[in-house]
């Protein structure tokens, strides 16, 4: 399991955690309500868009998989072990990746700075909780 020196069980982990904290956010206990109405969909959009959702959440999880084994090669390769480092490079991460991706997309969208701010907590937020399996798990 210590390909690239990383343990790839924390990865697989810290992935399925930032995958579950979506349903959460994203869910009408949390956020689900806002990013539709920031989003302005419809019933009918949410209709049509629940129809691709299983393609939808595949491709999520591939890519929350994805983001956990890079910070965990990262931090791999820092040598820091410990809490206060995963939070840095989860912080680093979405102020040097997740934030510019984000905000040049949200530019051309025409949606609401909401809808963009409610996607970045979730990145930021799951970022974070990786960080810190990831190193607490080292």
């Amino acid at each position: 399991m210590a390909a690239l020196g990383v343990n790839w069980l924390a990865v697989l982990v810290a992935g399925i955690a930032a995958y579950a904290l979506g349903m959460l956010w994203y869910s009408p206990l949390l956020l689900g309500k806002a990013w539709v109405a920031a989003h302005e969909y419809t019933a009918e959009k949410l209709a049509e868009m629940q129809k691709g959702a299983g393609k939808a959440y595949t491709i999520t999880f591939v890519c929350w998989m994805l983001m956990a084994a890079g910070v965990g090669v990262l931090l791999h390769r820092l040598d820091t072990p410990h809490v206060m480092s995963g939070l840095k490079v989860a912080v680093l991460a979405f102020g040097g990746f997740a934030v510019p991706v984000g905000l040049s997309q949200y530019a051309f969208s025409g949606k609401k700075l909401a809808a963009w701010a409610i996607d970045a907590g979730y990145q930021l937020a799951s970022l974070v909780l990786m960080g810190v399996i990831l190193t607490k798990w080292w």
